[in-house]
């Protein structure tokens, strides 16, 4: 009797499930970020932060760790993805960002206290400066703009949370609301660059 190995390859694949991580985060920064830069709806009542926390939850955490998590798996046990190396830094960043979204969010909606989150962006905010460093060396200039956008989120965030900067809340808000639309606009590339064959710069 003798034992033989079965050995499965996997055809490489073109779908890359970044889109279903940037429409998640997208959705995320218009909700929070707009709520926040336009004051609308007043913050601060139970009602508007359980919401608001539910849509960060669900939209920019679990849709971007289930993609973080899809693109870790594709490149490392069936290698079906090309491009890995900025690829890595996307599965690296989307399992992060998606499980911070999740914390972020519960914290706001048990309405515990968001002043330790400024430490929480010190790390982040690096994190997002070597999402600029991959994707700019690697040629990738759309997906590094998104990057600088996350930069300037957590860098603003840092005062925002520790030191109590009311504007700074606002100013965070107008990163993360700019940040969401231009997510809407690589959603959109990505998703008609490969159903449609279109030429998007993304």
């Amino acid at each position: 009797m003798h034992n033989e190995v079965l050995n499965v390859v996997f055809d490489s694949s073109k779908f890359w499930p970044v889109a279903i991580g940037f429409i998640g985060l997208a959705t995320g920064y218009v909700v929070m970020g707009g709520q926040a830069l336009f004051q609308y709806p007043q913050g601060g009542s139970e009602a508007v932060e359980k919401t608001v926390a539910m849509w960060g939850a669900w939209m920019a955490g679990f849709m971007q760790f289930i993609t973080g998590v899809y693109l870790i798996i594709g490149l490392t046990w069936f290698g079906v993805f090309n491009n890995a190396a900025p690829l890595y830094m996307a599965a690296v960043a989307f399992t992060a960002y998606g499980v911070h979204w999740f914390a972020v969010s519960h914290r706001r909606f048990i309405g515990s206290s968001p002043v330790p989150e400024g430490w929480m962006a010190i790390v982040f905010t690096m994190l997002s400066i070597l999402g600029m460093i991959v994707f700019a060396g690697a040629g990738d200039t759309p997906v590094a703009i998104l990057f600088f956008g996350l930069t300037l989120v957590y860098i603003t965030e840092i005062p925002a949370r520790l030191c109590h900067w009311t504007l700074g809340t606002r100013l965070v808000g107008l990163w993360q609301f700019l940040t969401g639309l231009w997510l809407i606009y690589l959603t959109y590339g990505v998703v008609l660059n490969l159903a449609l064959g279109y030429h998007w710069w993304v």
